[in-house]
């Protein structure tokens, strides 16, 4: 049976509430420990009677300080401060005023206190009220940088999701020149059948483009599907020379990798590799699973990336690098330092190997 997990809304999520619930816990907690510690210290019964007016008072007022500060929280930080010294001091003599006044009247009937008493009255109170203000200033700070922080987040991931749409769509016009160029060439050579067959190709593996998102994820096997769509539109115009081969684990098939991750490493294969050479080159895909890794490679059989290996006097092709450096960034983009990228030519090849973590839908939770 799937297990379901309920999310928690965070507690200061709704700013109203939270101040409620501490407001009253607060001075619930209070009225308690000093109604225990008045029985306990065999001050009988009736203490509880000034000390519930005490409360009351005290709850009063902190809730018309809270609406002071609210307002001197917005200001700039001498007012704020300078402001709610003063409010804080007001306060405390009002409250001491009202818990002496309690006192003598319910509890303990007599003169009221005065001089020393009531300065230790109002020291006490003062330390009260300050310890509250400070948790009320502490607790509205704690909330800003919280909203800032998740603020500064959600533009990071906008950021980086804007970042990775403009990589996956810098491929689409490098895409499309080579392909609209070779038909272009089939249609002056009046090779219109096979003008036609690519066209309805190039039409299939566009709609896949348009209709996945820029910085979704795919999973490895619907990547290798869309990777044997775009080398059909590829063999119109290489025939034999261009010979793919799929090695893929199973166990690495439902792997989710960003959409279009491996589509230019093999645009950039079959020009560095193919172009050049009349007899072509093979371009292999392979993929393994090792532990909670993925291990990805794109080879061919040519020259390596950016070299010149023509028979017969083909120009030399000049590497402008976007394939590399475009899947480099994304990889940067989805998986930060938790990625390998590297590559290696070779006499007789060039190799592309990335890594990147075991990420799949029916791992996540």
């Amino acid at each position: 049976m799937p297990r379901t997990l309920l999310r928690r809304a965070p507690f200061f999520e709704d700013k109203n509430r939270a101040f409620w619930t501490l407001q009253s816990a607060g001075w619930a907690g209070y009225f308690v420990l000093r109604a225990l510690s008045g029985i306990a210290n065999a001050m009988g019964w009736l203490f509880i009677v000034p000390t519930a007016l005490t409360t009351a008072t005290g709850y009063s007022l902190t809730l018309l300080m809270s609406a002071a500060y609210r307002r001197l929280f917005t200001m700039r930080p001498a007012i704020t401060w300078g402001g709610s010294i003063l409010i804080l001091m007001f306060s405390s003599a009002l409250f001491s005023s009202i818990e002496t006044w309690a006192h003598a009247t319910f509890y303990s009937t007599g003169p009221m206190p005065e001089g020393i008493q009531f300065f230790s009255a109002i020291l006490l109170d003062f330390s009260l009220l300050a310890a509250w203000s400070a948790l009320y200033y502490g607790i509205n700070f704690y909330i800003v940088v919280e909203e800032q922080r998740d603020q500064l987040l959600r533009l990071g991931s906008q950021a980086s999701s804007a970042q990775l749409a403009m990589l996956r769509y810098q491929l689409n016009p490098h895409f499309l020149f080579n392909t609209l160029n070779s038909i272009s060439t089939l249609v002056l050579l009046k090779q219109t059948e096979r003008a036609n067959a690519m066209l309805s190709r190039l039409a299939s593996f566009l709609r896949y483009t348009l209709v996945s998102e820029p910085e979704g994820e795919v999973t490895l096997a619907q990547e290798v599907e869309t990777l044997k769509l775009y080398l059909d539109i590829e063999k119109m115009r290489f025939e034999e020379r261009l010979r793919t081969r799929f090695d893929v684990d199973p166990a690495a098939a439902h792997a989710n990798i960003p959409s279009l991750l491996l589509q230019p490493l093999v645009e950039n294969a079959i020009k560095y590799a193919v172009t050049p050479k009349e007899e072509g080159a093979d371009i292999a895909v392979a993929a393994r699973r090792i532990g909670n890794r993925v291990h990805i490679t794109v080879s061919d059989t040519g020259p390596g990336s950016g070299a010149s290996a023509s028979d017969g006097g083909a120009a030399t092709t000049v590497s402008t690098g976007v394939g590399l450096v475009n899947t480099r960034d994304r990889l940067v983009q989805a998986y930060g330092s938790e990625h390998k990228f590297e590559t290696e030519a070779r006499s007789d090849g060039f190799t592309v190997t990335i890594e990147i973590p075991y990420q799949s839908n029916t791992t996540r939770i």
